[in-house]
């Protein structure tokens, strides 16, 4: 029996096929996640542990029937997957996440390279969704001390409110303490110069495509902009605007994912762009704190009609 375009068939031998781009990502969120265990403890390296060996053992599910290897953007799947996730969230419902990631958001579609949504956030919607209290209602405050979480399994200060959820109200937070991440928020979202460097380092070494990047911040900008220029209510300035939600690492990590993105580079540079806009959008209009989640899914709906366009408009013009 034929088997799909785009799968390996595995050594006996072999258990994972690890891929160098996704090694890549790997290596480069690999600080955010160690950041994570610094501001919340190591219950953060317990969720990230949890989380890739069920979702190993999801496509394994799949992928052993037909002989063939684990794909290692599983490991990525899963790590970002966690890095999205609040700090208290309890470790089932984060089990959960990953496995209906893998199962619906990957091996339903075929296996690595045919899936249309990001897998990761395929996974944070559903559960955002199913168990909103916990993804929205209780977030930890990083631990003091210089040694910080190395020191504590867990964080004990807790908190109401993320800088992404003071912006609905006009609260004041300090912008300083979103550089360095000592605010409260998701694992990964918390220092925003630490998520632009190792995103920067994707850049450079081309696992992440440019042109998402930079049409994305440029959209969420001129965006956020026009609404705060035009007085909008709940529209905070840019700068506040960008740094204080989820946006940076979604544009750098997720929204950058080789698969569910755009193809085409002119369908690169508006599927950045509507991403920017989008998140802006939401952040402003909707109940939600921060639309990046969602304009990510949603740009990965009309990713691959974009290209289909683009295409019969560059072999019309060839004709």
């Amino acid at each position: 029996m034929a088997r799909p375009r785009g799968w390996v068939v595995a050594e006996k031998t072999q258990l994972i096929r690890w891929q160098k781009p996704m090694r890549r990502v790997l290596w480069a969120s690999a600080p955010i996640a160690v950041a994570g265990v610094y501001f919340f403890g190591w219950r953060v390296a317990a969720l990230l542990a949890l989380a890739n060996a069920a979702g190993f053992l999801a496509e394994w599910a799949f992928a052993r029937p037909r002989r063939e290897p684990v794909t290692s953007a599983v490991f990525v799947s899963a790590t970002l997957f966690t890095l999205s996730l609040p700090p208290t969230l309890p470790a089932w419902m984060a089990v959960l996440g990953i496995v209906f990631a893998v199962v619906f958001g990957k091996m339903v579609f075929g296996g690595f390279g045919r899936n249309v949504f990001n897998p990761a956030l395929t996974g944070r919607a559903f559960i955002y969704v199913s168990f909103g209290a916990q993804m929205t209602g209780v977030w930890s405050e990083p631990v003091s001390g210089a040694a910080g979480g190395f020191a504590r399994y867990a964080s004990d200060a807790v908190t109401s409110a993320t800088p992404g959820m003071l912006l609905k109200t006009g609260a004041d937070f300090s912008v300083a303490g979103l550089f360095l991440g000592r605010t409260a928020g998701v694992i990964g979202g918390t220092s925003v110069l630490l998520t632009v460097l190792c995103g920067l380092y994707i850049l450079w070494n081309g696992t992440a495509d440019y042109r998402i990047v930079v049409s994305g911040v440029a959209g969420f900008l001129a965006m956020q902009t026009a609404l705060w220029l035009a007085g909008a209510d709940k529209a905070a300035d840019p700068l506040r605007a960008t740094l204080a939600g989820s946006f940076v690492i979604g544009i750098f990590f997720y929204a950058t994912d080789p698969v569910s993105a755009a193809q085409t580079s002119p369908g690169r540079w508006l599927y950045g762009a509507f991403i920017g806009m989008v998140s802006s959008l939401i952040g402003v209009f909707s109940a939600w704190p921060a639309g990046t989640m969602f304009a990510i899914l949603l740009a990965n709906v009309f990713a691959p009609i974009t290209d289909h366009a683009i295409r019969a408009m560059k072999t019309g013009a060839r004709r």
